[in-house]
């Protein structure tokens, strides 16, 4: 206890000292009398040179679309540091050019109008406000390594701030680089927060706005154990503390290292839980699986540009997978609960005309322009294809390897070999190596599942588990359904898949 007390002091002490010199500082202010409108003042150090450019992202990482964000600049004036204006220009639709005149700092100060509450965009009104910092806030391609210290103003009567940043004062926090802090959004206002519970000495927080009337400490109680279930799994918790953010209603939730953003009010809770559940654990367990585990296209960002990759059903497809695992091991769903769960994903996916004409590869790869969900009809989206290959690859591994080895495996081997050995994200090339090490055996007929539209035959995957799959025509709709049947004449072997599977 005393050396992670020590350790965390020695933390706050750097980061503090870094704070002085040769940081990027921030001022938010929420003050004005427009409600919609943050006020930004940005101090920026600068190598001597006759221009530098500076810009605004076009996307926000977690969320795979072109964003619109330099529409909310208004007033931008840009000054030397005792005040006296330089000269500037637009020089793209998210780009301007500074004559710096080889001063060692600048001022750029702006108002940035928000229209609308998203977990993909600022928004500010008369109760509280987000900060989605890649919609906010200037970088420069030479100081994204720069450390930055961020002060908020607060409205009077807002009570607190929900970031996965850590604080040196009342509202001021700082970061190791311009990518930590767009990985860490901030929601202030009259927030609520839950009652917290550490695991491992890790602290977790949920702090939302407006999340209604909801039993938060059973939410909790059922969080801790799914991030108990998801610690097992990956081996250890690496962050600090964890924090999830609830935005209010809405739609959605963007990822972090150590936080989430999400739409949230306690309503859908109150239905049953289940499906909250789900999505808290799609969204916890993306900060090893995207975050960490990643393909290797996604990291360093270039946040001028989509960011395309083929491998998008690992870091969403899998996490849809692992959502009924997680909640199965941490006791909050039964077996029946995860057949049904498999049974619905796969109809979504039959149902969907889009799956001839697009393969999952090219569903990750084209979904800036298709949408997070794809064209239904037209294509297919990695939401639906994705946690199916997920499926049919654990059941691979744990045929072929008589229950010696699962997908387990596999996420514990590219997080503990690319992330933690060798700090970058895989290639393609080396997941199916990966997959078939694992297997012990040639993969390539599952493989072509994913970078072609052929057929799938769940039959010979399924019965690998001593299940029969049909597939029946629905009599009411132009659609089929999914039914498993335990096979009697199976194998001991294939039963015992299924067995040690849900143990």
């Amino acid at each position: 206890m005393f050396r992670f007390f020590l350790c965390s002091l020695l933390l706050v002490v750097t980061l503090t000292a870094s704070a002085q010199k040769d940081t990027i500082q921030i001022y938010v202010s929420t003050h004005l009398a427009d409600s919609n409108t943050f006020e930004i003042t940005m101090d920026w150090p600068l190598n001597p040179a006759a221009v530098q450019d500076i810009k605004l992202p076009v996307w926000t990482p977690g969320y795979y679309q072109l964003m619109p964000y330099s529409k909310g600049i208004q007033r931008l004036s840009i000054t030397d540091k005792s005040g006296r204006p330089l000269q500037w220009q637009v020089t793209g639709d998210h780009s301007w050019r500074i004559a710096t005149k080889r001063e060692k700092q600048i001022r750029i100060r702006y108002q940035y109008k928000t229209e609308r509450s998203f977990v993909a965009t600022s928004y500010i009104d008369d109760k509280r406000a987000f900060i989605r910092p890649t919609s906010l806030f200037f970088y420069g391609d030479n100081y994204l390594d720069l450390p930055v210290k961020i002060k908020l103003e607060l409205r009077p009567g807002w009570n607190r701030v929900a970031t996965g940043l850590d604080s040196i004062a009342p509202e001021t926090y700082v970061a190791s680089s311009m990518d930590q802090v767009y990985d860490s959004p901030l929601l202030m206002g009259k927030l609520t927060e839950l009652p917290s519970f550490s695991l491992e000495g890790k602290q977790h927080r949920f702090i939302g706005y407006e999340m209604g009337s909801f039993d938060g400490a059973l939410l909790m109680k059922q969080l801790e154990k799914i991030i108990l279930a998801t610690g097992r799994l990956m081996g250890e918790y690496p962050y600090k503390h964890y924090t999830f953010i609830g935005i209010g209603p809405g739609n959605g939730g963007i990822e972090q290292l150590n936080s989430t953003a999400i739409s949230f009010t306690g309503d859908e809770f109150n239905k049953g839980g289940k499906r909250t559940l789900s999505f808290l654990a799609h969204e916890y367990f993306h900060h090893y699986n995207v975050k960490r585990i990643r393909p290797i296209e996604l990291g360093p960002f270039d946040y001028s540009k989509a960011n395309r990759t083929n491998s998008l059903w690992v870091s969403e497809g899998l996490t849809v997978y692992y959502e009924s695992i997680l909640l199965y091991r941490a006791g909050l769903l039964n077996r029946q609960d995860v057949i049904r769960q498999w049974q619905q994903m796969i109809e979504r996916y039959e149902n969907n005309p889009g799956r001839f004409n697009q393969s999952l590869a090219a569903s990750s790869r084209d979904t800036w322009e298709d949408g997070p969900f794809g064209k239904r009809g037209e294509t297919i989206s990695f939401y639906e294809k994705g946690p199916i290959i997920g499926l049919l690859l654990d059941l691979e591994i744990r045929s072929s390897t008589q229950n010696k080895k699962s997908l387990d495996d596999l996420m514990r081997h590219l997080y503990y070999t690319y992330y933690k050995a060798e700090g970058r994200g895989f290639t393609e090339a080396e997941l199916k190596a990966a997959c078939e090490k694992i297997a012990g055996k040639n993969l390539d007929e599952l493989f072509s599942l994913i970078y072609t539209t052929k057929p799938i035959d769940y039959g010979t995957y399924f019965s690998k588990a001593g299940l029969i799959f049909q597939l029946i025509p629905n009599q009411a709709k132009p659609e089929n359904r999914v039914q498993f049947t335990e096979n009697p004449n199976a194998s001991a072997a294939e039963k015992q898949i299924l067995t040690v599977f849900f143990q």
